[in-house]
């Protein structure tokens, strides 16, 4: 569990470094968004704290790249004229902000809440992904009963709309379910909602 710490100030980032160690939870500090990004390649955090204003890339500007990513958390530090900036980047997919003068407990309570919404976001991503690896081997006429079986359509229902027999809605449904690993047609509709929904 690596965090990264972005400010401009080095005495905020050697007493947040200090904290956060000081509780077993590694850290790695950068002096600017910029360099934080360079480096994102090869070392992603599992959560960011950055300060929101910064020369160069502000927090806010860091988030709408870290909205692109999809599965790291940010939490802002902000100072008391940052506030109305802060909501703004929360409605827009920040994880939390933290005012200064910072409380301790609050940051660290913060940044372990944004660690478990990571991990859930990165398990979902993947579901997604192997989901849609599975959909990609269905027919585009699979598909269609797939979504018409997750509708709540009886097979006579789809059978129906689509103009084929119910023999063959059962055999693509049959088919369908083997295909998309789903065990029962909740477990089914749960996939085609995890489909759907925002990635």
């Amino acid at each position: 569990m690596t965090i990264a710490l972005i400010d401009d100030d080095d005495a905020i980032l050697r007493s947040l470094s200090m904290l956060l160690e000081g509780r077993g939870i590694p850290v790695r500090a950068y002096s600017s968004a910029e360099s934080f990004l360079n480096a994102l390649a090869t070392e992603p955090p599992q959560c960011v704290v950055s300060d929101i204003r910064m020369p160069g890339m502000s927090g806010i500007e860091l988030q709408q790249k870290l909205k692109d990513e999809g599965t790291i958390p940010l939490i802002l530090i902000t100072g008391h004229g940052d506030v109305t900036m802060a909501v703004q980047a929360i409605k827009q997919g920040a994880f939390d902000f933290i005012e200064k003068p910072l409380d301790d407990e609050r940051l660290v309570d913060s940044i372990s809440q944004a660690i478990e919404s990571g991990n859930r976001l990165r398990s979902e991503h993947r579901e997604r992904a192997a989901l849609q690896a599975r959909v990609a081997e269905l027919s585009p006429r699979q598909v269609e009963v797939m979504q018409l079986v997750a509708e709540g359509l009886s097979n006579k229902e789809i059978a129906h709309k689509l103009g084929i027999s119910t023999r063959t809605v059962e055999n693509y449904r049959a088919w369908v379910m083997e295909r998309m690993g789903a065990n029962s047609l909740a477990d089914l509709v749960r996939k085609v909602i995890a489909l759907t929904s925002r990635a």
